[in-house]
């Protein structure tokens, strides 16, 4: 096990071969792949020579992080299994060594005959064991156990090789549909040693519709082009291999790019060979923009004015008046004021709310850059009166909770499971965890809830060590901050800095979201090595492009809006039907719960009514999600609690409960029958009955409808009816119910519940 499986010690010795074998007249790929076989074979004979001594940290430890011993689910949880306790993943390493030795009388390992140890009796399931079999008798990990035990169970001396890095090879690929690769990973330690770990490491794809693998390292294809990573990991140390899959369909005639946002996706799709779709007619993306800038369904005048308007800027001119509408404000300040966690606990925290989504509102109605938007957040000093932004602190209390918020909100990053070992996805360790809570260790707050900067020295402990840290940026060494100085200034002047390589980034993947329906990173707030994006080039360019706009969030949307990409319709072509990453065709979505809440009025006709409100006053534009007039509605349609800085909390899924609400609802019902609502209305105007469907269209779908629908939306009206008790309705009535009907069947329709 030591020699073959342990293997790769130095490559120095094989340098005369391969030059003799580089000046041969041998063709160039058989050359290569005689230099490759020649390799492996002297590698493995030199290994043969020498059998090193077992070290308990790169030998044993992942031999149970293979076999997902010391995993979350097993005896890696925190208070461990049955009495038998590992770190998680083996990231402590002299932890689990006096767990296994020495902990319990030493019960778990027998030296004077090795097969009989507990530890390996369980493990092959010999013994009774929970976790069940988990090892094989024959194989090498079990014979390497046998031999560490039978050597005295030794930890390995200080001078033996540590651990760097992993590579796995190849890291990039391109391979065909169903394809396979076998990976290779290699370890590199101290001293320039090298071993194949390739059996010993764990393998993740991070789309797991899109590929599989096996536990020796083999990523197996399916029937689904794009983009796939594989995380590898081995002892704390983690590898990427990126698999692109094309499609291999002919791209011509792709449409000319109107900014720099087409030009990486079309280059893509152009690699990729996949056909984009063409773009979407007037009307869908009148109905598109208004919802994803202003959060509202485009009014009856607003849509005749656009599909009336030739003018070819008429879309350009479109996206700048909704950035320029309050309900752009509205929209966004409702996503952000959940994500700050601006929520209601009591009642006499209200003032507090409704200053900080004033806050926010006015601050991107006036388009405040957004690094100064994060500055007056993260920085927050004084009392809600002065300072709405320190209404943040009033939810988020502790430098813990302020740390992984920040990171995981302006950053992408989270780092909630570094706080009690290192990450298991990522290179951020718990100190890297702690020095950067160390910002927020000096956050003071009086009983009235003013917010201070606290004198003295920024530090935070390690819980793992003991030891005290000082502040310091991910990826960057300590900051020395006077005593004097507000640790938090100096984080938020490292954040907003142009080589800040998270900032940027975090902000224009999360937008790229809101647009598409999907990160360029998903989630778009677990942004990591392991978790790489699906367009690189293109993330980077809108990074850059968002930097050099000094932070423009209206210029940003812009961009976006302004578009080829944005504006593909979203019906799919004979090529990119299984298309879910490359932004082939606009992804339709679900309307969110407070716009769906909003478009139902509209469309019935029938205010809202908020306690402590106006009348009419839109879901979208609530100070915060505390209010109960229409909850359920919002709770049901995945309307977020503001509990925590994650856009998970919002759920876009449908459900049964769903369905059933706006199928039969109290509310939808009362809506529909309401004497002041739009089916009232619609009986007693005297308009031709095609003419007020037609309104009724642009209404609901922004777009006139086709003949069919109009002649069956005729006949259902022209239907005679009867009362509950048999009776005849009269011609008016019969005309109202009717147009409960068809308002009740729109409302219900995909067209209406999703923004395509």
């Amino acid at each position: 096990m030591g020699g073959i499986a342990r293997g790769i010690r130095s490559t120095a010795h094989l340098a005369p071969l391969a030059r003799r074998t580089a000046r041969s007249a041998i063709p160039t790929r058989l050359r290569r792949l005689f230099s490759q076989a020649l390799g492996f074979f002297l590698l493995t004979a030199h290994a043969l020579a020498a059998e090193r001594p077992v070290n308990f940290t790169n030998d044993i430890v992942p031999i149970f992080t293979k076999a997902g011993c010391n995993s979350g689910g097993c005896h890696g949880k925190s208070g461990g299994q049955n009495g038998f306790k590992l770190s998680l993943l083996g990231f402590e390493p002299a932890e689990d060594y006096e767990h296994i030795v020495k902990e319990a009388r030493g019960r778990r390992v027998f030296p004077a005959a090795p097969e009989q140890s507990l530890l390996l009796l369980k493990g092959i399931a010999a013994s009774p064991h929970g976790g069940g079999k988990r090892l094989d008798a024959n194989s090498d990990d079990y014979r390497l156990l046998v031999r560490w035990i039978a050597e005295g169970l030794p930890f390995g001396k200080d001078t033996d090789p540590k651990l760097t890095t992993i590579e796995v090879q190849p890291k990039q690929l391109t391979m065909p549909l169903r394809g396979a690769q076998q990976l290779t990973v290699l370890a590199h330690f101290t001293g320039g040693s090298v071993e194949d770990v390739t059996r010993s490491a764990l393998y993740e794809p991070n789309e797991k519709s899109m590929a599989k693998t096996d536990e020796d390292g083999r990523v197996t294809l399916f029937d689904q082009p794009g983009d796939v990573a594989v995380m590898v990991r081995y002892q704390g140390q983690v590898a990427v291999f990126r698999a692109t899959v094309p499609l291999g369909a002919p791209v011509e005639n792709l449409p000319a790019p109107r900014n720099f946002i087409d030009e990486q996706v079309f280059a893509k799709l152009k690699a990729m060979g996949m056909p984009p779709s063409g773009p979407c007619d007037d009307a869908t993306f009148l109905r598109r923009a208004s919802i994803d800038i202003a959060g509202h369904l485009p009014t009856l005048d607003e849509t005749r004015r656009f599909l009336a308007d030739a003018d070819p800027a008429k879309r350009d001119r479109l996206i700048d008046a909704l950035l320029a509408s309050p309900e752009y404000a509205d929209y966004f300040a409702n996503k952000w004021s959940a994500l700050l966690r601006n929520k209601r606990v009591e009642p006499k925290d209200a003032r507090g709310n409704f200053a900080f989504h004033a806050w926010i509102r006015d601050s991107l109605l006036a388009n405040k850059p957004y690094d100064q938007l994060v500055r007056e957040v993260v920085a927050a000093s004084g009392d809600l009166a002065d300072n709405p932004p320190v209404a943040w602190y009033r939810q988020v209390k502790e430098p813990q909770q302020q740390l992984e918020d920040t990171a995981q909100l302006f950053l992408g990053m989270r780092l909630q499971c570094a706080q009690c070992h290192h990450h298991p996805f990522e290179r951020w360790s718990q100190n890297d965890y702690y020095s950067f809570s160390a910002f927020f260790s000096q956050v003071g707050k009086n009983a009235t809830g003013t917010v201070f900067p606290r004198r003295g020295a920024a530090t935070a402990v390690n819980k793992k060590t003991k030891l005290a840290v000082k502040p310091a940026a991910l990826g960057s060494g300590p900051l020395e901050i006077a005593p004097d100085d507000d640790p938090r200034l100096a984080l938020a002047a490292w954040m907003s800095a142009k080589e800040n390589p998270f900032f940027a980034r975090a902000l224009v993947n999360r937008y790229w979201k809101h647009f598409f329906n999907r990160g360029l990173v998903e989630p778009e707030d677990d942004m990591r090595d392991t978790n790489p994006p699906s367009n690189p080039e293109l993330l980077d360019a809108l990074a850059r492009r968002f930097i050099e706009s000094e932070f423009d969030l209206k210029a940003l949307v812009r961009d976006i809006a302004q578009s080829r990409t944005y504006q593909l319709t979203a019906l799919p072509n004979d090529f990119n039907k299984s298309d879910r990453q490359n932004f082939s065709r606009y992804y339709a979505k679900r309307l969110s719960a407070e716009v769906l809440f909003d478009a139902v009025n509209q469309l019935t006709q029938t205010p809202s009514k908020f306690a402590g409100l106006p009348v009419g006053t839109r879901a979208i534009a609530l100070p915060d999600n505390s209010f109960n007039a229409g909850s359920y509605f919002l709770t049901v349609f995945g309307r977020p609690e503001s509990s925590s800085a994650c856009e998970c909390e919002r759920t876009q899924e449908a459900s049964l409960a769903q369905a059933l609400h706006l199928l039969n609802a109290k509310d939808i019902q009362e809506k529909l029958a309401a004497d002041s609502g739009a089916a009232a209305q619609l009986a007693a105007d005297p308009r031709p009955d095609e003419e007020k469907l037609r309104d009724l269209h642009l209404l609901a779908y922004s777009r006139e409808p086709d003949a069919s629908a109009l002649a069956l939306a005729k006949a259902h009206l022209e239907k005679p009816r009867t009362a509950t008790d048999g009776k005849p309705l009269t011609p008016a009535q019969s005309k109202r119910q009717g147009y409960e009907d068809i308002l009740w069947a729109m409302l219900n329709t995909k067209e209406f519940l999703f923004n395509h």
